[in-house]
């Protein structure tokens, strides 16, 4: 009977650090609205359909060049060089077990990405906010794809994927470090 309970409690919290996380990427999915009010805000009324459109677009571009290279540059399992820099391989692949609490005891591996996409989404977005009314859309749409797909997860893989900051004992409160420095 105690170990019946035991896997009760287990899967059952391992389904509610799931549904947190997937809420925490929620609002941070809402605070991109929040980045482009602040935005529009600031700068003249000329600019407006500029900055709401940069900060609609870049979690869409976020979360595809994220999927495509800035995951597994990321996250590059055994395949890195010196905790430096590592990839291993373009496009997100997983089996049954990035389901389940075999990946991680906490959270599944599409919650993984989805939660750290939206934050390289972020960390673009924040760039948005220095470089209103400087800059053309089409430039800052090219910087904000490389910046998603290369920029974030090299530093992100220095701490979260096993890199030289893991292996120093740097403490990160929940990214915020990461994101911000990089974001700017």
């Amino acid at each position: 009977m105690d170990s019946e309970l035991t896997n009760t409690v287990t899967n059952n919290l391992f389904t509610i650090n799931n549904l947190w996380m997937m809420i925490a990427t929620a609002l941070v999915f809402i605070m991109h609205l929040g980045f482009a009010t602040l935005e529009t805000g600031l700068t003249q009324s000329k600019n407006t359909v500029n900055i709401l459109f940069k900060n609609s677009i870049i979690p869409a571009i976020g979360l595809l060049t994220y999927y495509i290279v800035g995951f597994n540059l990321m996250y590059p399992g055994s395949d890195y060089a010196g905790g430096f820099f590592g990839f291993a391989g373009f496009g997100i692949g997983t089996d049954d077990v990035g389901i389940t609490s075999v990946y991680n005891p906490g959270y599944t591996y599409w919650t993984d990405f989805l939660f750290q996409g939206m934050f390289a989404a972020t960390a673009a977005t924040i760039v948005s906010g220095a470089v209103a009314e400087r800059i053309k859309l089409s430039s800052f749409l090219i910087f904000a794809t490389l910046f998603v797909a290369i920029a974030y997860p090299i530093t992100g893989m220095w701490k979260w994927g096993g890199g030289f900051l893991n292996a120093l004992g740097f403490y990160d409160f929940a990214g915020s470090t990461l994101v911000h420095s990089v974001g700017g």
